[in-house]
């Protein structure tokens, strides 16, 4: 069931997708679909639409923010039930994805500088992060100095960039990222 070696020559003669996409795809939806994003955001739903961050109101802010949280959420919770029926593969060298009963066997891999593996893919199986990766940051807490400093690294937290960012704009966070943000943690010592 696997394929043949893909030349270098021949990379582009294959269409390539996002990897969450080709997930949705191999479940059964149609990405053409109009009607499959309509229910999931309305810009009318805004008052005055959002045309600047001095244009919306905090209780607009929250509501966005809320939303974009359950959206992030909904899509990695999907994610994990899809990995659970349908197999994907990531590549332990490289960022390739593949979405399928078998990798495929493009000689991508190494094939830029800054990678030092050079050969055919290592397969392993995909999880969320690698398909849905959150992209972590410092998480300033009120205990916290205003500038972050690299003595206190340790006693800082860390969150997905798209939860801290949601909670600047006044959305509670839920309670599975709190060790993660370390909430209750100690500031660092002066």
């Amino acid at each position: 069931m696997f394929q043949g070696v893909i030349r270098h020559n021949q990379r582009f003669d294959f269409d390539r997708a996002p990897a969450v996409v080709e997930l949705c795809c191999q479940a059964g939806a149609d990405p053409f679909d109009e009607n499959l994003c309509s229910n999931t955001w309305n810009s009318d739903s805004v008052e005055g639409g959002v045309i600047g961050a001095e244009s919306l109101s905090p209780d607009n802010l929250r509501f966005i923010a809320m939303r974009t949280l359950t959206a992030w959420e909904t899509v990695r919770s999907g994610v994990q039930k899809l990995l659970l029926v349908y197999p994907a593969k990531v590549c332990k060298y490289c960022s390739e994805v593949h979405v399928g009963p078998s990798g495929h066997k493009a000689r991508l891999c190494g094939v830029f500088k800054y990678e030092n593996w050079r050969g055919a893919h290592f397969w392993k199986k995909a999880e969320v992060d690698d398909l849905v990766p959150p992209k972590v940051v410092w998480h300033q807490r009120p205990q916290d100095p205003p500038v972050l400093l690299n003595e206190g690294r340790d006693f800082y937290g860390h969150a997905p960039a798209v939860v801290d960012l949601c909670n600047k704009a006044g959305v509670i966070v839920p309670s599975k990222y709190f060790c993660m943000m370390k909430v209750q943690g100690l500031s660092a010592p002066v």
